[in-house]
């Protein structure tokens, strides 16, 4: 593979909105091990709300995702590929993207009760205040 298609390949991987129609990857293969990574997303996007329990096996699949992901990318930045390879590559680094972002985004609260709530902790606060003062 020529410097040119690997620029453009890094181009694309880093790309703000590469996600951007791309399919979750159905497994992610990492230390040879190929774990069932769409299932994952679906499964944990399908709960109303992540439990507590499942909080530490969420944030470790996201730190292993990026892991993988800053792994796979220094392949494509430096080791010798053939151009088929190098695509490839590619293409799961952005598999792995589009799963990250699925997996960031899951049950995050909306702006409005985000609002809502800070709204009330600031009434509760300047009650508490105008309190002490008399």
């Amino acid at each position: 593979m020529d410097d040119a298609t690997r620029e453009k390949l890094l181009r694309r991987v880093n790309r703000q909105g590469a996600t951007v129609g791309a399919s979750l990857p159905e497994t992610v293969t990492i230390d040879g091990e190929a774990l069932p990574l769409a299932e994952f997303v679906v499964e944990t996007r399908r709960v109303p709300g992540v439990p507590p329990e499942s909080r530490e096996l969420l944030a470790s699949a996201k730190k292993t995702l990026r892991s993988e992901r800053a792994r796979r990318l220094e392949r494509l930045e430096s080791d010798p590929l053939d151009r088929e390879t190098a695509e490839t590559l590619a293409d799961e680094i952005v598999g792995i993207d589009r799963a990250l972002n699925a997996l960031d985004n899951i049950r995050q609260p909306d702006y409005g009760d985000t609002a809502r709530a800070a709204a009330i902790d600031d009434h509760k606060r300047w009650t508490g205040f105008l309190d002490k003062l008399s």
